[in-house]
């Protein structure tokens, strides 16, 4: 059974991650309606990847007879002034997920729960190559500036994406 700080945890985690696919979701939009097809598909493959994420937190919850608090999630933005700005603001939402995590696995420990420990050990390996992608793709677009060969050229790279998925147990 889960302590309750570790159950609220777990479940504002679960909400967090909804909200990530959400963004991306939109973000995805917002790619697609300035005809940047590969950015689109990434990012929807990216707002997969965490409801993929989020029901690993359900997942547990009920493992560890906790119960499941769905609660609302906040609208992202759904408009951004360059692709740029786009990826830079994924940049930094995923520092604030990773941010979130090392917390959760901070509370686990004080907590001695070891199996959730464990548990978020995937998470936190995670989030450091979540960080490093949308870094490089960061720095790709401030390396080309306004160079919209380049531009084109990443879009492309992006539009080759595939979702390759583990299990935090793998």
């Amino acid at each position: 059974m889960l302590k309750e700080t570790i159950q609220e945890a777990l479940n504002a985690q679960l909400a967090r991650e909804m909200y990530s696919s959400n963004l991306y979701l939109a973000m995805a939009g917002y790619f697609q309606s300035i005809n940047l097809k590969g950015f689109a598909h990434w990012m929807r493959l990216q707002a997969q990847e965490e409801t993929t994420h989020a029901m690993k937190f359900f997942d547990y919850l009920l493992d560890r007879g906790g119960l499941v608090q769905i609660s609302t999630i906040n609208a992202p933005p759904s408009n951004w002034e360059n692709p740029l700005s786009a990826m830079e603001d994924a940049l930094k939402h995923e520092q604030y997920v990773t941010q979130n995590i090392n917390s959760l696995a901070d509370l686990a420990i004080k907590e001695g729960d070891h199996a959730t420990q464990i548990f978020l050990q995937w998470f936190v390996t995670e989030q450091v190559e979540e960080e490093a992608t949308v870094s490089e793709i960061v720095e790709k677009l401030k390396m080309i500036g306004d160079w919209k060969g380049g531009l084109l050229m990443i879009d492309n790279e992006l539009g080759k994406r595939t979702l390759n998925e583990t299990s935090p147990n793998e």
